[in-house]
């Protein structure tokens, strides 16, 4: 394919029919892979719980199967050192490579991903897989973009079709896996990256239809919708899951930074192994004293529907998988939080609906209608993506009848966190995670202007919407301050297509295309973040 500048431009005029053949391609691949990522995980839960019961049988098992954890967090610690990449959810890995902070090596991420994965289930950490499905499903996206030898303007479409088609089929929730996607993988609702995202997700989501059935992620009841004499009680729950989102967030980053402190040795690789081989032992030690604070959580939310627990017990889990949760995503382990924090955000509306049914009348019937809109609303108020969690929670449950209540929880969750000043906890690991490379690649000026530099040449092509009260809505294309070595190619306003001229006057709703260098890519990217989309007060 032609990369060279009219190459790249007359096929970007082609780009919505061409997209969404691709996204077709890619949901299938990342489907097919995430597919076997999750069941392998299922496998990895259900050995578990055999391991466990026949090591409970003797203190000899027990110390054989401590022995194992250890063989286990080594292989995990040396995977991350092959391929850094891995660490953690993967989310913030592929936002930055969305902005051009990184560029992923994707089959050794796919790769030591899928593995690494599986192994932290095998061992009981309280990790998610919806994070590595998003990256797994990015990176065979890209994959696809190398086999077919596109541009990095195309590529990052097919990286964000891929985390779309990952989502969908690691939650049988295909509209959520389209909404996280836009919202906040690309950061953009173009007609172009919309239709290539829907087809990537549909796709994915009807091969895992197809093999694993159409069940919800959740089942348990929800008998009828909660009353309008009830909603002041929304009102509360949102504020709590926005204080308790905040404080979360702080709590994850917190737990990370200790980590990061470790230094037991000289050794970066015996440090790094130091660090995984901890929330391996915890999980071993929790293996045979409650092991009902391992894995994901699934289970947890299901019994606790089923009202198979009291308030004090279901308080007391809470706290148990808030900490274990922490210790094991905070070690850089390859796992999500994305699904264990909507597990404790049910265990926060199940003692809230608990709590109102034993103590203000509340009738017990509608405690599981706040287990799902606390999930909904604890997602806003950590991850600030309230219409992914909407979305998510009524495909996870297949329910739609609390659409209106959902809303409400989110908002006000989303509102409480902000006010708290608490950052999106994806856009914070970014941050921390990007700080990180720059000083690595700061001790090593050598060896990147070697390797790296000669593959950053190709023009990128890129999209921002102007938001209202942004410093662009309103402004003239002449009294707008650009970024160097950034070419304002088009403007799309609605279905018309205008050429960017001095005089040109930008609007809210605008979606400005521009082009750039990949070596100015950040650059650009966190100035045009700030002109089109920040907003300032008049």
């Amino acid at each position: 394919m032609k990369k060279d500048i009219p190459g790249m431009l007359k096929r970007a005029e082609r780009f919505q029919i061409i997209l969404i053949g691709e996204g077709v391609l890619v949901g299938a691949v990342a489907g097919l892979i995430v597919l076997l990522y999750r069941v392998a995980l299922e496998y990895a839960g259900h050995w578990l719980n055999r391991v466990l019961e026949f090591a409970g049988q003797s203190i000899a098992y027990m110390a054989v199967w401590f022995a194992v954890l250890l063989v286990m967090a080594w292989i995990v610690s040396r995977l991350v050192k092959f391929e850094p990449m891995i660490s953690g959810s993967g989310i913030p890995q592929l936002k930055g490579e969305m902005t051009g902070m990184f560029d992923q090596r994707w089959l050794k991420v796919l790769v030591a991903k899928f593995v690494g994965g599986f192994l932290c289930i095998f061992g009981g950490l309280a990790l998610g897989r919806e994070g590595p499905s998003i990256q797994i499903g990015a990176m065979a996206g890209k994959g696809v973009s190398k086999f077919l030898d596109r541009g990095k303007t195309e590529e990052r479409f097919l990286l964000t079709c891929g985390a779309s088609a990952g989502l969908a089929a690691a939650f049988h929730a295909p509209l959520a896996g389209v909404m996280f996607s836009l919202e906040e993988i690309h950061k953009n609702f173009s007609v172009s990256v919309l239709l290539s995202v829907m087809t990537a997700s549909i796709t994915a989501d009807y091969l895992c239809s197809v093999i694993l059935g159409v069940d919800s992620v959740f089942r348990f009841d929800i008998v009828a919708s909660l009353p309008p004499s009830y909603y002041w009680l929304l009102l509360v729950l949102g504020v709590v899951l926005g204080v308790m989102g905040a404080f979360y967030n702080w709590f994850t980053l917190k737990v990370q930074a200790l980590y990061n402190k470790l230094n037991i040795s000289k050794s970066t690789s015996l440090n790094g192994y130091a660090k995984v081989a901890i929330p391996f032992l915890c999980a071993g030690v929790l293996g045979f004293t409650c092991p009902q604070l391992l894995g994901s959580g699934h289970a947890l939310i299901e019994n606790m529907a089923a009202g198979d627990m009291v308030l004090g017990t279901i308080i007391l889990i809470f706290i148990g998988r808030f900490i274990f949760s922490a210790v094991s995503f905070g070690s850089g382990a390859p796992g999500g939080i994305f699904f264990p924090l909507l597990v404790l955000g049910g265990f926060i509306g199940g003692a809230f609906g608990t709590a109102a049914a034993d103590y203000i009348g509340m009738d017990p019937m509608y405690i599981n209608n706040f287990v799902a809109l606390a999930m909904a609303g604890y997602f806003a108020a950590i991850v600030r993506a309230p219409i992914t969690g909407i979305v998510l929670i009524f495909e996870m449950t297949g329910s739609l009848d609390q659409m209106l209540s959902l809303s409400v929880v989110s908002v006000v969750a989303y509102i409480t966190a902000t006010m708290l000043r608490s950052e999106p906890i994806y856009e914070s690991l970014l941050d921390r995670l990007w700080e990180k490379v720059r000083a690595q690649e700061e001790e090593s000026v050598e060896d990147k202007t070697s390797e790296n530099e000669p593959k950053r040449r190709q023009k990128v092509l890129a999209e921002y919407g102007i938001r209202h009260s942004s410093p662009a809505d309103g402004k003239l294309i002449k009294d707008i301050d650009w970024p160097d070595n950034c070419l304002l190619v088009a403007i799309q306003r609605g279905e018309k297509e205008i050429i960017p001229k001095g005089q040109t006057r930008l609007q809210a709703g605008d979606i400005i295309v521009t082009m750039t260098d990949e070596r100015d890519e950040v650059y650009v990217y966190e100035r045009l973040e700030k002109i089109c989309r920040e907003t300032m007060s008049r």
